[in-house]
């Protein structure tokens, strides 16, 4: 899978400019870059129509290499004393022992506001150091389940969390792509998230 851009909305502080933060960020590229389909490819090939492709055996990909590399999936966190949002798709304890989390789209656009507003809000509680938000960039979310969040639609609201006054940590969006289209792949099969094809 390639990876078209890493914008960071946040980087700020000793956690901003740390190896650490380095180390995390090199992780989840190379979970990234290692999801393919099909499944015994080296890339990632998207059966080309609209609305072809499942989203969350994508994500089951990448979230299986994190854990390989000693990452916890379905974590949850008391973020805010009145707020019990669900779990992080994916947390790495950290030296200091806050978490780095990972959050991957599988949602529409408002799902999206969601994840980045919990990693915002760990950010400001200090349970969080950081976070990341893997979203598909538009040419990809064609072919994909409809109205998946994507990349181009959640960009324009980017100065709302730029502008949060957090001075220690970091909050981040990838935009990812297919590496290529073919009619002769399969359909990535489409999940259930409640009555939702995913």
């Amino acid at each position: 899978m390639k990876i078209k851009q890493i914008n960071f909305l946040i980087k700020e502080g000793s956690f901003g400019k740390s190896n650490e933060l380095q180390t995390i960020s090199e992780e989840i590229v190379k979970a990234i870059r290692s999801v393919a389909w099909p499944t015994d490819s080296d890339r990632f090939t998207l059966y080309p129509i609209k609305q072809a492709n499942g989203v969350v055996p994508i994500k089951k990909n990448c979230m299986s290499y994190l854990k390989d590399k000693g990452w916890s999936l379905e974590y949850r966190v008391a973020i805010a004393s009145r707020l019990r949002p669900g779990p992080l798709d994916a947390v790495k304890i950290l030296q200091d022992g806050r978490l780095f989390a990972v959050e991957w789209e599988t949602g529409n656009i408002s799902s999206s506001h969601r994840a980045l507003n919990k990693i915002a809000i760990g950010l400001i509680d200090g349970k969080l150091a950081g976070g990341i938000l893997i979203l598909p960039s538009r040419e990809m979310y064609r072919y994909l389940t409809d109205r998946i969040g994507n990349y181009a639609e959640i960009e324009p609201y980017f100065p709302v969390w730029r502008n949060l006054q957090i001075t220690e940590g970091s909050l981040a969006v990838i935009e990812i792509e297919h590496d290529d289209i073919s009619m002769d792949v399969m359909p990535i099969k489409k999940g259930t998230d409640g009555r939702a094809l995913r």
